[in-house]
């Protein structure tokens, strides 16, 4: 069974220069969206799932960061946390020169993580929060949304297990 988290406000946290002095009462759940591994789908296959999703979406996986196995190379037990970056760069360009503060946010990133029961979950920013408060065009904003719509795709065939 998919959990989703989606709140809004992250944006506007970021927004200001201090976020959690600004609102400290948010918490972070309520900024990212998260979907657990339907049952039987290992955390390899939800990743051979995204990548190939990603792949169909012409999403770029452009780094793979397997923060667990730094952890255990420094002689310390860890729970499975791989963090994926995907990106469309000519989107990703266009966003940039619209506005340079999508430059924080690029690539776009789902983490694959084992929580403490074993179970693996798909995390990642929810991207809805942070085009809200953007100015942009029309042409960009669509542009904006298929990426969104991507991402979104790719976690849930990740999540199932879809080839």
């Amino acid at each position: 069974m998919k959990r989703h988290a989606i709140t809004l406000g992250l944006f506007a946290l970021l927004s200001l220069g201090n976020a959690q002095a600004a609102a400290p009462d948010i918490p972070i759940e309520q900024t990212v969206v998260k979907s657990k591994l339907a049952d039987g789908v290992s955390i390899d296959d939800a990743v051979q799932s995204m990548k190939l999703r990603a792949n169909m979406h012409n999403m770029k996986l452009v780094a793979e960061l397997p923060l667990s196995k730094q952890v255990k190379s420094m002689g310390k037990e860890a729970r499975h946390m791989t963090i994926y970056q995907f990106c469309d760069p000519l989107i990703a360009q266009q966003m940039v020169e619209a506005n340079i503060h999508f430059a924080a946010y690029l690539p776009c990133r789902i983490a694959v993580v084992e929580d403490k029961n074993g179970h693996g979950w798909l995390v990642m920013m929810n991207p809805d929060m942070m085009l809200q408060g953007a100015t942009l065009s029309a042409e960009l904003k669509a542009q904006a949304a298929k990426v969104r719509d991507s991402l979104m795709d790719i976690m849930q065939a990740g999540a199932n297990g879809d080839l």
